[in-house]
């Protein structure tokens, strides 16, 4: 008989588990029982939980949105008017997000959502809302918010894709290192 309530906490586990197996690896070149093995179950319960590989690492990817979501939400509560594009910033290298598993996890999700149209729509999701967030940070700093907010969500990007490429940067210095480029656009005005 199956022990009420250890569903959300066996996917958790897996979750956690895919995003450290795919740290581990640098891609999605793991296997389902390697996930399993290391969340302390086996691999037909996580077939059972989420039907294959490709469904744990969506739902891996969910976790980190949403945890990058809460690390965006709380410096923007923090922030002032003048300072959300700053907030927004510093949340895409918070030491949450940009943790060696995490950063493999996002290229592993880049090449996915290629071909996978689950990952696909999740990074729409993602590539939409850091813009709109961007976009709406930046509105009365630049007559260009639009393009701005583009700008600033490619360098992030890239500063993962140099991460994972073994230039590794640290969350502090990948922050200054955007925060020069958002000052540069901007004029340095608040």
């Amino acid at each position: 008989m199956p022990k009420v309530g250890m569903e959300p906490i066996r996917r958790e586990a897996l979750v956690k588990a895919t995003i450290a197996e795919v740290g581990a690896a640098g891609s999605l070149d793991v296997t389902v029982s390697q996930i399993a093995r290391r969340a302390g179950m086996s691999s037909a319960l996580a077939h059972h939980y989420f039907g294959g590989k490709e469904q744990i690492f969506v739902a891996a990817m969910r976790r980190i949105l949403s945890d990058f979501g809460e690390e965006v939400r709380a410096g923007l509560a923090r922030a002032t008017e003048g300072r959300r594009a700053e907030a927004i910033v510093r949340a895409c290298f918070a030491p949450s997000c940009f943790t060696p598993d995490v950063i493999s996890a996002w290229m592993t999700f880049y090449v996915m959502a290629q071909t996978h149209p689950d990952a696909l729509r999740l990074w729409r999701i993602y590539q939409n809302r850091i813009r709109a967030n961007l976009t709406h940070a930046l509105r009365g700093r630049t007559d260009r918010p639009v393009e701005l907010a583009a700008t600033l969500a490619a360098l992030i990007d890239g500063l993962y894709i140099r991460a994972a490429l073994h230039e590794p940067e640290i969350p502090e210095r990948a922050t200054v290192h955007a925060l020069d480029v958002l000052a540069n656009l901007t004029g340095g005005r608040k």
